[in-house]
């Protein structure tokens, strides 16, 4: 059976921003004839103010915080308590005061079910902040310098790049990979997401399906090239005008 897996932010909507409307339209017909699943980093009340409720209750199952906080509709099915240590606390608040970034904001470590979400520019960035920071970042690499070093000093722990400015720590292998086994071996798995890379908190859950062959990995740089791909890679058809 085809069951369809979405990551949110640069896959179903602009990063931390609202569906396009027209696309929420046909999304929702897509849900309503196919088996669909969402994934993303951000909690149930972040997801559903950018997808909306009805997207949200159509889902199969919602996976928030990379799958560690797992909800049917508006019933939660599991959730992991996890905070993150002290130690690794402290590193991350060096590497907020060791950066060059300028345009910082506020609320830079986000505590989250089962993960936390550490932002150099902080959630509360406006969006002219956001694009700032995307600038700095593509640079820079400062993301992906970051995780690498955050990874060898944490062993236990994995920090993934994830969405335009977050970086996403959670216990190893509490990753986007864990929803697989919520998954029959028979499925064949088509997954959509932006941050596929090496370090991109979209890649656990990528390795795992192309490894296993349970299916097919898209990676879209927008909403509008996940739409087309539903129609061209998965429906066998073209958008019509």
């Amino acid at each position: 059976m085809n069951q369809f897996i979405f990551d949110v932010d640069g896959t179903l909507t602009p990063s931390r921003q609202t569906i396009d409307l027209d696309f929420a339209v046909f999304f929702k017909k897509f849900c309503k004839e196919n088996n669909v699943y969402l994934i993303t980093g951000s909690d149930r009340n972040k997801t559903i103010e950018q997808v909306g409720e009805e997207i949200y209750n159509l889902a199969k199952c919602v996976y928030n915080c990379s799958g560690s906080d797992v909800y049917k509709g508006s019933e939660n099915i599991r959730r992991d308590k996890w905070k993150l240590p002290e130690d690794a606390r402290i590193f991350l608040l060096g590497c907020l005061k060791a950066s060059e970034f300028k345009y910082k904001t506020d609320n830079h470590l986000e505590q989250r079910s089962g993960m936390l979400n550490f932002s150099i520019v902080g959630r509360s960035c406006t969006q002219q902040d956001r694009k700032k920071y995307c600038e700095w970042d593509k640079q820079n690499n400062e993301r992906n310098k970051i995780t690498l070093k955050f990874n060898k000093l944490f062993p236990k722990l994995q920090a993934t790049v994830g969405g335009q400015t977050g970086i996403d720590i959670a216990p190893h292998g509490a990753n986007k990979g864990q929803i697989l086994k919520d998954f029959d071996s028979s499925d064949t798995l088509h997954f959509f997401g932006d941050a596929m890379g090496t370090q991109g908190n979209d890649y656990p859950l990528k390795k795992l399906i192309i490894d296993q062959g349970r299916g097919l990995c898209y990676t879209v740089n927008s909403w509008k090239d996940t739409k087309q791909l539903l129609y061209e890679r998965t429906l066998g058809r073209k958008i019509s005008s």
